[in-house]
């Protein structure tokens, strides 16, 4: 019976390493060794079709264990969500969520917990988008320029938001091609990032 871990970021979130070790963290309080990571930058909107967790979930087999930091990484809506948590169900995969601590599993509780969670993730994301529309609504009410500033580099910002950790895995050895590919950034880019913002 496998563990599988997933991991997963959209271009604008968090630095995969902080999922990469809370999972470990939590399969050496559980007495569990990871057998498989999967990892991907993309927007928890994009149908798990269409995704790395696809093929995933098409491999894994009764008895086996999947591991995320929170259900929102497996979809941002809440119809994806529960159509992953019905396929683990009915294939007999056990689905762990860290962050949660909750496990889902064939039983009534864990359908309805993950119906809440679901739900959760979604109203969450309507309501981002909705702040986001008003705010860009706003703005161009009082005559502001929208769009993209001059020299506003969005990857550069997501690096300097994780530079201790990027330091931190460069000085243990981790390779700038490695690093970038974490981050979802070219080589070229990591490379200035970690030579010019010591």
């Amino acid at each position: 019976m496998a563990v599988v871990a997933y991991l997963r970021v959209s271009t604008e979130r968090q630095f995969l390493e902080n999922q990469r070790e809370e999972i470990i963290r939590f399969a050496e309080r559980n007495g569990m060794s990871i057998d498989k990571w999967y990892t991907e930058t993309v927007s928890g909107s994009v149908s798990s079709k269409e995704r790395k967790l696809s093929g995933v979930l098409d491999r894994m087999r009764p008895g086996d264990s999947l591991i995320v930091t929170e259900i929102s990484r497996l979809s941002r809506t809440l119809l994806e969500i529960m159509t992953i948590l019905n396929s683990c169900i009915k294939k007999g995969v056990i689905l762990y969520s860290t962050k949660e601590g909750y496990v889902f599993q064939n039983d009534i509780n864990s359908k309805v917990l993950g119906f809440a969670f679901g739900l959760m993730a979604e109203i969450e994301r309507n309501l981002i988008s909705m702040r986001t529309k008003e705010a860009l609504a706003r703005r161009k009410q009082e005559g502001k320029r929208l769009g993209r500033q001059k020299g506003y580099m969005p990857k550069m910002r997501i690096l300097a938001e994780n530079k201790r950790e990027l330091f931190k895995e460069q000085a243990n050895g981790t390779s700038c091609s490695e690093l970038a590919r974490r981050m979802g950034v070219s080589r070229t880019t990591m490379f200035r990032f970690l030579h010019h913002k010591r």
